[in-house]
């Protein structure tokens, strides 16, 4: 069974990102840039996934899953899950709500402070490098229009 649902994903993995890069090469270069970067090493992978599902059936009978907290109780599991799905949520408000340029860095520092209790001189270096990093690569190099969050549209900034 589990080598069944491996081949299908590998197979159904590689059909969207032949799209996606098939797609992605008539567009010009700038915006084909991230799918192309994206979608031939998904593809690669995929590939190589079905491959081994294909050519290894002794692996696919040692196979087990992989899990990482069977030694913790279930109640911190969950925490920790939630806590994880509660950024993940948090950062795409932000990014909704206050654009990308506004939701990095906050979010940068707000999840070093908060969940990583780092201090705030690294917070705060760390926070301006990644947010140095990426307004540099993307906004000022490549020219990539980020759409305004919506709060900041709303107020008329």
């Amino acid at each position: 069974m589990r080598s069944r649902a491996s081949l299908a994903l590998g197979i159904g993995s590689m059909i969207l990102a032949a799209w996606a890069v098939v797609s992605a090469l008539a567009w010009p270069w700038k915006a084909a840039l991230f799918p192309l970067a994206i979608g031939i090493p998904l593809f690669c992978l995929a590939a190589a996934e079905v491959l081994w599902v294909i050519l290894r059936p002794e692996a696919r009978i040692a196979t087990q899953d992989f899990q990482l907290s069977d030694h913790l109780p279930q109640d911190v599991t969950l925490r920790r899950t939630a806590a994880a799905f509660g950024w993940i949520v948090g950062f795409f408000a932000a990014i909704v709500l206050l654009g990308f340029l506004a939701a990095i860095p906050l979010f940068m520092l707000a999840y070093l402070r908060l969940q990583g209790k780092e201090g705030w001189t690294l917070c705060t270096v760390l926070t301006a490098a990644v947010w140095g990093a990426f307004y540099g690569l993307f906004d000022r190099l490549l020219h990539l229009p980020f759409p305004q969050g919506w709060l900041l549209a709303w107020l008329g900034f």
